[in-house]
């Protein structure tokens, strides 16, 4: 006896409903509520949109993948499982990112941010692009303030 396709994506679909619930959950109210406080939480926030966008695009597709499908074998339902695996690690993954960009420095953050903003831009103005991609370069070579007070400290 083997399973219909709209049962398969029925507990595809439950499964995907949980892993954006937890990753929602991951927003938290910031203690300071004033406009910084929120503005803290911007890292927390585009990680967050990132991810949910990366598991929207294989539920769509997934959704679409399974319309094609006839007979539902047992092994699909073990590679559906494999992939709800791999998509269930999302929440870990986009936590993972916003404690690590959390940590890094301001110059890090706006470098990444340049990479990530050059990217589309490149398709409206490619000299604008690469100025952002530029800018980063001419902000290393200024040193970190943290970095030149150790040195101080340790002559």
């Amino acid at each position: 006896m083997s399973m219909t396709s709209s049962r398969l994506e029925a507990f595809s679909d439950g499964v995907i409903a949980i892993i954006i619930t937890i990753m929602v959950l991951e927003l938290k109210v910031p203690h300071d509520q004033t406009l910084e406080g929120l503005r803290s939480l911007l890292p927390i926030f585009l990680g967050y949109a990132l991810s949910f966008l990366l598991v929207a695009i294989y539920w769509v597709n997934h959704h679409h993948l399974l319309h094609l499908v006839k007979n539902v074998e047992p092994k699909t339902m073990w590679f559906n499982l494999l992939l709800l695996f791999w998509l269930s690690l999302t929440p870990f993954a986009t936590e993972y990112m916003g404690a690590i960009f959390r940590r890094s420095s301001r110059k890090n953050q706006i470098a990444t941010l340049c990479s990530f903003l050059s990217v589309p831009l490149a398709f409206l103005n490619v000299s604008t692009a690469l100025g952002l991609l530029v800018l980063p370069v001419v902000m290393y070579f200024i040193p970190e303030r943290e970095v030149e007070d150790i040195a101080k400290a340790q002559h």
